[in-house]
């Protein structure tokens, strides 16, 4: 006798998510709520019809198969039902003919590719991550002729823009989901000025645009709370999301019944804030320090209204905790920097070697031969000293969030000088100021630090503070 195997939603907004009727349903808010596996279960209800196939988007291919992602939990999922898959294609095929396929909206231009496509259910997974315009020139390909009506599923996590600004309507004015208006069904059609016209019945659209033919939608909230199964599995992933940044914590933790935050957006006060750094007298002795330099003085750049700064934070790492012990940021011709360069490096080695520490001195090179060059040659005024230019990686913002973290948990501390106020004011501000030289460069020491990694803050009544030497 052949095993039954019974899959069902889980309780609550899962459930809610494949029950409902609306012609586009979209479920997500926050991270962890069990989304992408709402989304694999969608398809199986048509699975025994042989003409029926689904297509699941993400941005990009490597997106589909990642570890543990999109194509990972298909997999463990399907193949229980008898599919077939075919990696090559994207695609599994089930005993009785259904279709389930992945594909990529890379591009815009992509959307050329679907031309002619009869699609009779559409998904996007992180449906924010995809242009307004790929959205709805895709609801174009949602007909079908094996008798299942057309209908699109997605998921998300908020973010402000375009689909912050469709689900209006769900989300509150402090950027949560409005959970008196969560799972009910609205209309919408183009007006004639080319603008979303919404309704609470499709009849009223009907009375004003007789033409038209309304669209139903529905947003449904999901948080980490609504998936007990992630929560028994893996119980610290909670404390990954609390591990994040503000903004980040805000959009995929959030509220614990209303979702993340569609609203948040990194600016002054939430990247970084004053009130998260405490000064103290002094640095423990040990531990490993860098400097690290965002050199920005050459004379194209010194001629502009507004030029950007040198800058070239000290920071130590002891036990875990993380001393800022040192800053200079300047406007300077090359002559100047190389002099600064080099006294401040064979200082800092000198003293470090006093203190027990290990000293490192590092800047940002950026692609290309000359930049290659020029590295080679700082490294030269400084022989003896370890010292190296490493490779720019990424966004700016992307790059500050693991020492925003930290800082946010309580274990950046400021050595007290007089450029105290100058490092405080600039990270507070972040990313509205003009210049973000101070913060790339406190950001690159603490990458150098900690190997690139991202270190989970630990709590406060974990931190043991020694000031036993002054830097």
């Amino acid at each position: 006798m052949a095993e039954k195997i019974e899959i069902r939603p889980q309780p609550g907004r899962q459930t809610e998510f494949l029950s409902s009727g609306a012609d586009i349903v979209i479920y997500g808010g926050a991270a962890g709520g069990g989304k992408t596996y709402a989304l694999l279960m969608e398809p199986l209800r048509h699975i025994h019809n042989r003409n029926f196939g689904a297509v699941i988007f993400r941005r990009t291919t490597p997106e589909i198969f990642k570890e543990g992602g999109l194509w990972d939990d298909a997999t463990g999922l399907y193949l229980m039902l008898g599919a077939s898959p075919n990696k090559v294609e994207h695609q599994f095929t089930f005993d009785r003919g259904g279709r389930v396929s992945f594909a990529h909206l890379q591009y815009e231009t992509t959307l050329e590719d679907w031309k002619s496509s009869q699609i009779p259910l559409i998904e996007f997974d992180q449906l924010e991550t995809f242009s307004q315009r790929q959205f709805f020139y895709m609801l174009s390909r949602n007909r079908s002729t094996c008798g299942v009506k057309p209908y699109v599923r997605a998921t998300a996590n908020p973010e402000p823009g375009w689909l912050a600004d469709f689900l209006g309507w769900w989300i509150a004015d402090d950027g949560y989901a409005n959970l008196d208006r969560v799972g009910k069904i609205r209309w919408f059609v183009r007006g004639s000025d080319d603008q979303i016209v919404w309704a609470d019945s499709p009849d009223l659209l009907k009375a004003e645009y007789p033409k038209s033919k309304p669209k139903s939608v529905t947003f449904i909230v999901s948080t980490i709370y609504d998936n007990q199964i992630l929560m028994d599995k893996d119980p610290g992933y909670m404390a990954n999301l609390e591990a994040l940044p503000l903004v980040d914590r805000e959009r995929l933790l959030g509220d614990p019944k209303r979702g993340g935050n569609w609203k948040i957006k990194p600016e002054a006060g939430k990247v970084f804030n004053r009130a998260w750094f405490r000064v103290v007298p002094a640095a423990p002795s040990g531990g490993v320090t860098c400097r690290f330099w965002d050199f920005a003085a050459t004379e194209k750049e010194l001629a502009k209204p507004d030029p950007d700064y040198t800058a070239a934070p000290l920071m130590r790492q002891v036990r875990g905790d993380y001393y800022i012990l040192d800053l200079i940021a300047f406007r300077g011709g090359p002559a100047e920097v190389d002099r600064t360069f080099v006294n401040t490096t064979f200082q800092d080695a000198s003293r470090c070697v006093a203190d027990g520490s290990e000293y490192r001195s590092r800047w940002e090179e950026e692609p290309g031969s000359a930049s290659k060059r020029e590295s080679r040659r700082m490294a030269k005024i400084v022989a003896g000293v370890d010292a190296k230019g490493v490779p720019a990686r990424g966004d700016k913002l992307l790059r500050a969030k693991p020492l925003a973290s930290q800082s946010e948990a309580g274990n950046v501390y400021l050595v007290a000088g007089a450029w105290n106020e100058t490092f405080l004011a600039h990270m507070h501000g972040q990313p509205d100021l003009p210049h973000d030289d101070i913060m790339d460069g406190s950001s690159g020491a603490f990458s150098e630090l900690t190997g690139g990694d991202t270190v989970e803050p630990r709590s406060a009544a974990a931190r043991v503070v020694k000031a036993s030497s002054v830097f």
